[in-house]
């Protein structure tokens, strides 16, 4: 069992939820075995790979350990988390046609997280419905890049 989970979000929402009743459900992770660079790397070559275009990678993990001391915490959450943005076009137009809320989703995320001297790749789940298509996705993509 995974001792910790995090919730990948957009740019502005991007927080971390932590497994054990603390936002149980709300990511899918897989260890990887291997260095945070060397995670990045695989998530960036997985969706690349599956000719979809990175928008934006949120350095979450940097930003947390920068802004730390300005809001009165010493507690150091990860030793690096990274985001990994980027839309489908295909998906994204199939899954807004059926619901235009479904924008709510957009754009995915695939995160790399470091912790306690663990890797984790990760997405967060979507809710049932035309966005487990894109959930589908997600998940294909953060396997290849943890089996790398």
């Amino acid at each position: 069992m995974r001792k910790f989970l995090i919730a990948a979000a957009a740019i502005a929402l991007a927080a971390p939820a932590f497994a054990d009743g603390h936002g149980a459900g709300l990511a899918t992770i897989y260890d990887f075995d291997g260095s945070f660079e060397d995670a990045t790397f695989a998530v960036e070559s997985a969706i690349v790979g599956a000719g979809l275009v990175i928008d934006y990678v949120s350095h979450t993990g940097e930003m947390l350990n920068r802004t730390g001391a300005d809001v009165g915490s010493d507690v150091k959450i990860f030793e690096a988390a990274d985001i990994f943005l980027f839309c489908s076009a295909v998906l994204s137009r199939k899954v807004m046609e059926a619901n235009p809320m479904n924008l709510a989703h957009c754009p995915y995320g695939i995160f790399v997280a470091e912790r306690e001297d663990k890797v984790m790749i990760g997405y967060r789940n979507y809710p049932e419905g035309e966005m487990q298509e894109v959930q589908a996705l997600l998940d294909q993509l953060a396997r290849e890049a943890a089996e790398n």
